[in-house]
């Protein structure tokens, strides 16, 4: 089909676009260049070789190798090009800017060249930038004790921990949000750039407003393979890699630098030039103008480069430069075989290291002329420190929320969540002036009914919206977007450049991001052994939509995986949490929201729930995390028959409608209930705060009575708590069997029987068992339990709803 004139005028002005450069006349930048990456690379090399003679001051030989030689050098020299190019960039413009590696095991190369700027010295005294320094960072990488493969919180500058891919673009964008000065350069590999959560995080940028926060710069370093296939970024060509950012909404430009022989220095200079050009272009216009412009067209590089640039070409007759082979450990035996040792001294040996190192082991003048200083280093840069800028969050009285009830267990107000809603509307208010908060939900605030954000601010949204959108503006603090692994990277990049966050999603899609919080509870771990790391504030989740009451969406939505999995996590800092009611949760918001260095799950429904205490008794309630309610079977305080307890809003209400049921069918039995409104790790309530020790555990479920224990999630979680505990064998939990469908509210408790019924049945079959005299009374209450569950099995398939003995319930002892 012959082109149209206009078809052919696009093509014209598309490959003007990308002909056109800013002019350069760097040859002093480009010899300068040429010497600090030959620096870089040279200490990438050898931090995955040498464990001494680790600068060739005499003759190499095969045992000054490494014993377990390991790391990778694939992205090692890309991203040491980017990262001299980068330094140049800054020390002309003086611009702020942070480093964020997302190559899988790109270590060596970020510890280069914080070694080079000065940074790992300041950090590290024994790595200072002299002979003796340079040689323990060398033999210190992937040794016992030493620094691993990956980015981790060790690492100087470091915001993102590199062991799982896929999370660096996302994080980044966290990162530059309400930092209007800040640009973030992230480094994506082509194999990270073929995860999921990669290719969600790509359309951040419609949610970045440039009048308010700073900008991205995304590379994609495509070096062409992964561990032993090629990428699929690297197999597009410059047209369909072109054309795929700008359906994204980026401006392109790519730089190739495929010669073995030498560097494109040139092209990267003007791409940096230009790129720099467009941020500041695109901040001016949202900073300036008075209608602020829409759909920003933010700059990207695409940087396609030789994977294992400068290494061994080649080894037995395979090509290891530019190819797979150079993804890990180019050369695996040179300990053992001659041929391959020779290979390696000739590659560690071609950098000339004398050259650039005076007699003290120094790098000269001449290598370090355009490295940052200061607070400019990528390595220094304040954000990075985030604990260091962190400002307390000004938060409102849960007090001034309170639900007031004439009596225990009224049902005519809000739900939990609508009341929260009110209380993380005022934080807002609060901190107006900060802007250190911002509220994360993945297009759920409305259904999880947080409508009261939408009386402070909006949902942030850079690009044109429709005349009867609602509640989206450029300047939105309600981030949504339908991919959870996008927002949690968004959060993460926010807490640890010392901002403060809420997660709220549905329990059942919560499991989507359970990887990343293991991957950040492992950041927070390792950060805490380190004093530079100065607390970061802590991150936090709110489940709704609970799968109690998933019974019309049915068996797909009801999944408390999570709270199981944040249980496995480390006790001393991840804590999963039930509030009974709406003052509750309010006073366990506050808790949250005041810790640090921790992890923090709330589980809270959005329906119409019974409300019990007040403020002053939350409060009480949740220094410990457990709590006897005196005010249920008050003659039980001393001695019960049995022991109820529960965690989460809807099984706190079963057990109380159980509870009153027996105590209206069999007014001798005593029962006693405890509300247990924290979970950690290392069993029951909060055992930081000395809660519940080994010793005080009879206090709450006495020495020897039934147990009978209501959990929201899996039994097993229970179970595990509770298996170091004397006199665990007591305990008869209830909880999610993985037995749902969709039916009615009422009937997905009867089916995983955690109803009042089949909790009634169980107390009075255990109770039975150590008192002669109640098991008599009790023969007829269990016949009059199973007569209800049949009469309700009967009742939701004639109606389509629960019966009205349940419906209609409220607690009135």
């Amino acid at each position: 089909m012959p082109k149209t004139k206009a078809a052919a005028k696009t093509k014209t002005t598309r490959k003007t676009s990308r002909r056109k450069k800013t002019p350069t006349n760097n040859a002093a930048a480009i010899a300068w260049l040429e010497k600090y990456i030959r620096y870089t690379d040279y200490l990438g090399a050898a931090q995955l070789y040498l464990k001494e003679n680790h600068l060739l001051e005499r003759e190499l030989e095969q045992k000054h190798m490494k014993e377990r030689i390991l790391g990778h050098w694939g992205s090692v020299p890309g991203q040491n090009f980017l990262y001299a190019h980068l330094n140049y960039l800054i020390s002309k413009k003086k611009c702020s800017m942070l480093f964020i590696a997302g190559p899988g095991h790109g270590a060596p190369a970020v510890l280069a060249n914080l070694f080079a700027e000065g940074t790992m010295g300041e950090v590290y005294p024994k790595m200072s930038r002299n002979h003796k320094g340079v040689c323990n960072l060398i033999h210190d990488f992937s040794w016992p004790g030493g620094f691993p493969s990956h980015t981790n919180p060790g690492t100087p500058g470091s915001i993102c921990e590199g062991g799982e891919l896929g999370y660096s673009l996302s994080t980044a964008y966290g990162a530059v949000m309400d930092n209007p000065e800040l640009i973030a350069t992230c480094v994506v590999g082509d194999g990270e750039a073929e995860t999921g959560p990669m290719a969600a995080a790509w359309h951040s940028n419609k949610y970045l407003d440039p009048k308010t926060s700073g900008a991205v710069l995304p590379i994609v370093l495509a070096n062409g393979y992964k561990i032993t296939s090629p990428t699929i970024y690297a197999s597009m060509s410059d047209k369909e890699l072109t054309d795929l950012f700008h359906g994204y909404g980026y401006q392109v430009r790519i730089v190739r630098d495929l010669k073995s022989s030498e560097h494109n220095h040139k092209d990267m200079i003007d791409a940096l030039e230009w790129a720099y050009g467009e941020i500041t272009k695109i901040q001016k216009d949202a900073r300036t103008k008075k209608v602020q412009p829409l759909k920003p067209k933010w700059p990207m590089i695409v940087y396609r480069c030789l994977k294992g640039w400068g290494g061994v070409k080649m080894m037995d007759g395979k090509k290891i430069e530019g190819m797979f082979h150079s993804h890990g450990i180019p050369v695996k035996d040179p300990q053992t075989n001659e041929e391959h040792f020779q290979l390696v001294k000739k590659w560690l040996e071609s950098y000339k290291i004398g050259e650039l190192l005076n007699d003290k082991g120094e790098p000269k003048p001449a290598v370090l002329k355009y490295v940052p200083k200061g607070d400019l280093r990528m390595g220094k840069n304040p954000h990075t420190y985030g604990g260091h800028r962190r400002k307390e969050l000004k938060l409102p009285d849960p007090k001034k929320y309170e639900i007031i009830c004439q009596q225990k267990g009224c049902q005519a107000v809000a739900s939990n969540t609508t009341v929260a809603s009110e209380y993380f509307r005022d934080i807002f208010k609060l901190n107006k002036r900060n802007k250190n908060f911002r509220f994360f939900c993945p297009d759920e605030t409305e259904s999880n009914k947080f409508l009261k954000l939408f009386e402070v601010t909006s949902r942030a949204f850079m690009w044109p919206v429709k005349s009867y959108d609602e509640n989206l503006a450029p300047d939105g603090r309600v981030m949504e977007m339908l991919s959870e692994h996008t927002l949690m990277g968004w959060l993460q990049g926010y807490l640890l450049t010392g901002r403060h966050g809420f997660f709220a999603t549905y329990e059942a899609f919560a499991m989507i991001i359970a990887s990343m919080v293991d991957q950040y509870a492992k950041f927070v771990k390792q950060a805490m052994k380190h004093k530079w790391h100065k607390p970061y504030s802590s991150l936090n989740f709110l489940l709704t939509s609970v799968g109690w009451r998933q019974e019309h969406n049915g068996y797909s939505h009801q999944n408390p995986s999570f709270v199981s999995n944040v249980l496995e996590k480390h006790g001393d800092f991840c804590s999963v949490y039930f509030p009974a009611d709406a003052n509750s949760l309010n006073v366990i918001l506050e808790d949250c929201l005041n810790r640090t260095n921790s992890i923090n799950l709330i589980v809270a429904g959005k329906q119409m729930m019974p409300q019990w205490l007040t403020v002053a008794q939350a409060k009480k309630e949740v220094k410990n995390g457990i709590g006897i309610w005196d005010w249920v079977g008050k003659s039980a305080a001393k001695n019960p028959d049995v022991v109820f307890a529960a965690s989460g809003d809807v099984m706190v209400a079963e057990c109380l409608a159980a509870i009153e049921l027996l105590k209206d069918k069999i007014p001798s039995l005593k029962s006693r209930f405890v509300n247990v409104s924290e979970l950690t790790a290392l069993g029951l309530g909060d055992e930081k705060k000395s809660l519940l020790a080994r010793r005080s555990f009879e206090k709450y479920f006495t020495k020897t009575k039934p147990v009978i224990y209501n959990f929201h999630g899996y039994v097993g979680a229970i179970r595990n708590l509770l298996f170091p505990y004397e006199g665990h064998h007591r305990f008869s939990i209830h909880g999610y069997q993985e037995e749902g469908t969709t039916t009615t509210p009422f009937n997905m408790m009867v089916c995983n029987k955690t109803d009042r019924y089949n909790l009634a049945i169980d107390a009075l079959e255990r109770v039975s068992e150590q008192n002669k005299q109640l098991a008599k009374k009790a023969k007829p209450v269990i016949r009059f339990c199973k007569n209800m569950l049949r009469k309700h099995a009967r009742y939701i398939q004639k109606h389509g709803q629960d019966m009205p003995e349940v419906l209609n319930w409220e607690w009135k002892m």
